[in-house]
């Protein structure tokens, strides 16, 4: 017997990321992505791919913590980070650190490229080639 038997199917339809303001974040990933702002409220922000798919939301949490990358045990660990597949690396790059990423000092793979958003978040771009 199958460990999905009976399973309902689900689809992933949006991720949200707590933030300082979340109309500042979510800000910088439509510039950094292109897409676009469909939700637009005090507290609550979402960002649509013209692609369809999954949907970044943005709030605001008046109590929110950057986390560290890498991660340490004294200070507020990465719950989860985003993985953007570019074509061009390097162009990515340029376009990332325009619009507001921070590269950080440790980069793991020469094949992935790992940010900060303003908010402290860690991204990463890897080459989808």
């Amino acid at each position: 017997m199958s460990d999905t038997a009976g399973v309902v199917p689900v689809s992933l339809s949006g991720v949200v990321i707590d933030a300082p303001h979340a109309r500042t974040l979510a800000e910088f990933y439509r510039r950094l992505l292109g897409w676009e702002i469909r939700d637009d409220e005090d507290d609550w922000v979402t960002l649509h791919s013209p692609d369809g798919g999954t949907h970044l939301s943005f709030a605001s949490e008046p109590e929110y913590q950057p986390p560290t990358w890498p991660s340490s045990r004294t200070r507020q660990q990465t719950m989860l980070h985003l993985d953007f597949g570019v074509p061009d690396l390097e162009a990515a790059h340029a376009h990332a650190v325009a619009v507001g990423a921070t590269p950080t000092p440790w980069q793991p793979q020469e094949d992935v490229r790992v940010y900060t958003d303003p908010a402290g978040h860690p991204f990463c771009f890897f080459t989808n080639a």
